[in-house]
């Protein structure tokens, strides 16, 4: 198994649009890349902790590699938007792509290459290496999933 972890605004839609990937064991929802140990949802959503509401995706790389895993990262979030998606503003809300190995970084960088050609406005999607991934509240895993919902966005 391996592990790729993204955010892409609310990560409650974010984690429904993995979960249908074949290949994809499991996925958990967090928080990703601030300073802050042990955050809640509460922290994390006064921005002032630098955490990104990520999801971090088991998956089988004989069945599904990291690239498709890309493919579905930029088709469901808007990567040209800073700080927001949707009605969501701040922060934790940012594009982003936390790479676990050297190679994914290589195809996270040129995949961001190739989808910036399809779109006029510039990409603002960070790469950056993984640090400590905290699990969100379990009320938060598979959130549209326990409510029959298959999005959050109208």
């Amino acid at each position: 198994m391996a592990m790729a972890t993204f955010g892409a605004g609310c990560f409650w839609g974010v984690e429904v649009a993995f979960r249908q990937v074949a290949g994809v064991r499991e996925t958990a929802v967090g928080y990703l890349g601030g300073s802050l140990e042990n955050p809640t949802y509460q922290d994390v959503c006064t921005g002032t902790t630098g955490h990104a509401e990520v999801v971090q995706v088991e998956y089988d790389p004989e069945s599904v590699d990291f690239g498709t895993l890309l493919e579905v990262f930029w088709k469901c979030h808007d990567p040209t938007t800073l700080n927001r998606q949707g009605p969501d503003t701040g922060t934790q809300y940012r594009s982003a792509i936390f790479f676990h190995s050297d190679e994914q970084q290589a195809t996270a960088e040129a995949s961001l290459t190739e989808n910036q050609d399809r779109v006029s406005q510039p990409i603002v999607t960070e790469i950056t290496a993984t640090s400590t991934f905290f699990h969100a509240e379990e009320y938060h895993q598979r959130y549209l999933e326990k409510r029959g919902l298959d999005s959050c966005h109208l």
